[in-house]
């Protein structure tokens, strides 16, 4: 690990909670945003735009990547990669202009194999309002400062998978949560792909100087890129849920320990977990194990499949992640079939298809759902159990990265453009 300096932090956690209480706009500080499900408590969003009409601003980002914007306050931050994938940087715009504020190069690293739609700065950046935390493609850390200074890099865990790095970081108190589900690199590349291996762990960082705080393995499991969840147990014991390949697991916030593990077969996994009352929505992989699971969040140790409360097996997601939005679970595939489900039970509501080819994971304000396709058009419905389709808006540029929510603005980063949607005057 090269530490490159130490810098006292405030403590952020009572910053972010009083922003939108104090008028602010919401901040979508992480993957799908400041609960990491992919909700939003804004409101007066745009609901019609396209590449010319009702875009605040647009500006032009270097590189390929298809990590997500997020956005704290007044700044936009974005990972790419430039030259062939070798060099790692980390953007911050102006979030009223777009602006380009600082573009920070902040390591080389060799670029290794990936799958096609994957990047070589695939995870998104998370920040706790001081400083920006992001991944790359062979897995080493980087913690910047909002001025883009670095304050502190960890390389001690490269990373190797099949697929590439597909999976993000997330923070909880004073720690930088990420789990690793790679796959060998030596000879026989089916190991931890095809074959499980006791290789996969999850790891927590100091977010203050990047040393690490615990490292716990999964036991025998398989690649997988599923971004963590946070739940708070019977116990007041905060606990990371976490997914990969062949299981799902609930580990200590504080020491990592592993408290239990179910059985949840298939590799490849990518939807990230999303809780709901006492439960997880989950995903199974590739090898035809696919389906939609639930499972209850009780119980300690070796569980199987003790715990699991439903599945469904039609028009079950590889890519996207889904929305719970209490009764509902609504889900999308690659090939574009959306549906509602019941979460009880995981019945089926009502299920339909929309044009064009999805990986961006859906975002949810306002009794509104925002499904962005591969092509660049977002189809907004009515969340909730008729399928009523209320826009359709093309950009007609290739997306892959899932729509970021801050100031009645949306965030869209397309193959070479980051978007903001929304009203010019809305800045607040």
């Amino acid at each position: 690990m090269n530490l490159i300096r130490k810098t006292p932090l405030l403590n952020m956690g009572a910053v972010f909670l009083s922003l939108f209480a104090d008028g602010m706009a919401e901040n979508w500080p992480g993957f799908r945003g400041p609960t990491r499900q992919g909700v939003s408590t804004e409101t007066g969003l745009p609901l019609k735009w396209s590449a010319t009409e009702n875009v605040a601003w647009k500006a032009e980002i270097p590189g390929e990547a298809w990590s997500s914007p997020i956005v704290w306050r007044d700044q936009v931050f974005l990972t790419t990669a430039t030259d062939q994938g070798t060099a790692c940087r980390v953007l911050a715009l102006d979030r009223n202009s777009g602006r380009v504020l600082w573009d920070k190069e902040v390591f080389k690293q060799i670029p290794l194999r990936k799958e096609r739609r994957n990047s070589y700065a695939t995870p998104t950046p998370v920040t706790d309002g001081k400083l920006v935390y992001a991944v790359f493609g062979d897995g080493s850390f980087v913690a910047l400062d909002f001025k883009g200074d670095i304050v502190w890099t960890n390389r001690d865990f490269k990373f190797y998978s099949q697929h590439g790095l597909g999976t993000s970081p997330i923070l909880w108190e004073d720690l930088l949560i990420m789990a690793r589900d790679g796959s060998s690199d030596s000879e026989d590349k089916k190991v931890g792909w095809q074959i499980p291996w006791d290789k996969s762990f999850v790891l927590a960082l100091d977010k203050n100087t990047g040393a690490v705080r615990w490292r716990t393995s999964r036991g025998m499991s398989r690649i997988a890129h599923v971004v963590p969840a946070i739940w708070r147990d019977s116990n007041g014991r905060t606990q990371i849920i976490s997914g990969a390949g062949d299981v799902v697991q609930g580990f200590d916030a504080r020491s990592g320990d592993l408290i239990w593990t179910s059985e949840n077969k298939g590799e490849g996994v990518v939807p990230s977990i999303v809780l709901g009352d006492g439960v997880a929505f989950t995903a199974c992989g590739w090898g035809g194990h696919e389906s939609i699971r639930t499972f209850r969040l009780d119980g300690k140790g070796d569980l199987k499949e003790t715990k699991l409360v439903w599945e469904q097996r039609k028009a079950v997601p590889k890519i996207p992640s889904y929305l719970h939005l209490k009764p509902h679970l609504f889900t999308i595939t690659e090939g574009g079939i959306v549906m509602c489900l019941n979460e009880s039970m995981g019945e089926i509501i009502w299920q339909e298809r929309l044009a064009g080819n999805f990986s961006a994971s859906p975002v949810a304000a306002e009794d509104r759902i925002y499904f962005l396709s591969d092509e660049g058009e977002t189809t907004v419905i009515e969340a909730g159990p008729q399928f009523k389709v209320l826009a359709k808006n093309p950009l007609n540029e290739k997306v892959q990265a899932s729509i970021a929510i801050s100031g009645k603005r949306l965030f869209i980063r397309t193959e070479r453009t980051l978007y903001c949607i929304g009203d010019a005057a809305s800045n607040r």
